[in-house]
């Protein structure tokens, strides 16, 4: 019997793990998922815990109630992966054997790759809501905040969920108000890039919203150390912000696994076909989510849409076929802007956001680059639709090909109009 391996039992590793469960024949096909940890999180949830919008109950489930019964799941933490022998070492000195294997471990947040960042005021008056812990800590710390300076800082690039940064400033201009402190408030968004967000359509709309909600942005900001007596970020050119309150985006990074494998580049990212989804030194290893290099958002969108491409072709590696679906790098993704509403952008590798409607091209009803609240109760709405479509691999009604029709495509001719239009 041949074994198909998934490393990492994250949103892509479930998805594509229970596909497979679904399409490999069980007289011929073992497939085993493998993940040190036995509670999966709803990730874009840590967003809303520090306004007290979820709590644990709503971000916090058993890992094993969402994965197939088809599927053996085994507990344990991953030391490293051995192409030539075929086989995946385990920290307790178990050896898995496989004949495919898919890695999909994510990437997570790493506050020491920054001098100083990890620091006295780490978890007191520095934090992260990139994992459940940082998320719980800066909820309680905000429960104490009476004003001063807000800093929303990221990093570098790539990062899970590009748009998170953003979302958080936009919620913190809300909850500041609802409160009654954001006159009290000086709230800064700092960030490497050149502007607000990586595509320059979207950059244009956002930085709008950002200068009427009163964020100041610091822009081209590559930070460097973190000064904790004296409360400030220090980027590498010398420049200084201060803060009351940092909200640090860290620096992401594959898993250590991956670099102990020498399977990774510097962040510790397995360099993939952007198509095909197989690595690109391993015709038997592919890679999906998080733990990739692809040009594309580290989102849960992008996971579901690989996974619908890595579906097909692991079914055709798996009978020595040709692999023929192609991945086009399509993200959708909800951008939270507080206040009740809610922005939705569409896009792929070569196509960034434009205005239009989605999914359906005549009259949406969701509205692409635009806000509104039907935005906003579709991100809120696709906390359910996680835990009962998304992670159980099950259609979703939407093609992993980003789709061109409701788009106005006719503003690609004229790239200057783009920033007003819709």
């Amino acid at each position: 019997m041949k074994t198909l391996l998934v490393l990492g039992a994250g949103t892509a590793g479930t998805i594509i793990a229970n596909k497979m469960a679904r399409k490999l024949s069980a007289k011929e096909w073992r497939i085993e998922i493998v993940d040190q940890d036995p509670v999966h999180y709803y990730q874009p949830g840590f967003l809303f815990m520090p306004f007290g919008v979820y709590s644990e109950k709503d971000v916090v489930k058993p890992k094993k109630r969402f994965i197939s019964n088809k599927v053996n799941l085994r507990m344990g933490a991953i030391d490293r992966i051995d192409p030539d022998s075929k086989k995946v070492l385990l920290e307790d000195g178990a050896k898995l054997d496989y004949d495919l294997l898919v890695i999909a471990t994510g990437t997570t947040p790493r506050p020491e790759e920054t001098e100083g960042m990890e620091g006295d005021d780490w978890g007191r008056d520095a934090h992260e809501f990139y994992t459940f812990e940082g998320s719980s800590k800066l909820a309680r710390r905000l429960k104490d905040w009476k004003g001063g300076r807000m800093v929303i800082n990221v990093a570098e690039m790539p990062i899970k969920c590009p748009v998170a940064p953003l979302e958080f400033a936009f919620l913190a201009d809300w909850w500041l108000t609802k409160n009654g402190l954001r006159d009290k408030t000086e709230l800064s968004y700092v960030t490497p890039l050149s502007g607000a967000f990586t595509k320059p359509v979207a950059t244009e709309r956002l930085q709008h919203m950002l200068d009427d909600r009163r964020i100041h942005v610091e822009t081209d900001f590559a930070i460097g150390s973190v000064d904790n007596d004296k409360k400030r970020i220090v980027s590498w050119d010398e420049r200084s912000v201060d803060y009351d309150l940092l909200v640090s985006v860290p620096t992401n990074m594959g898993s250590d696994a991956i670099e102990r494998s020498g399977l990774g580049d510097e962040l510790n990212f397995v360099p993939t076909n952007k198509q095909t989804l197989q690595s690109l030194e391993h015709e038997d290893i592919f890679v999906i989510g998080d733990a990739t290099d692809l040009p594309a958002s580290k989102a849960g969108s992008v996971a579901h849409f690989e996974a619908e491409i890595l579906e097909e072709n692991l079914l055709a590696a798996a009978t020595g076929q040709e692999l023929e679906a192609k991945f086009d790098g399509h993200s959708n993704c909800f951008i939270e802007t507080g206040y009740g509403k809610g922005m939705l952008i569409d896009f792929n590798y070569e196509t960034e956001p434009l205005p239009g409607n989605f999914p359906i091209p005549s009259f949406g009803p969701m509205k692409l680059l635009k806000e509104s609240r039907l935005n906003h109760w579709g991100k809120l709405m696709f906390r359910h639709v996680y835990w009962h479509a998304l992670l159980p691999g099950l259609p979703l009604g939407i093609g992993p090909a980003m789709s061109l029709r409701g788009k106005q495509t006719n503003l690609l001719r004229n790239p200057t109009s783009l920033a007003t239009a819709g």
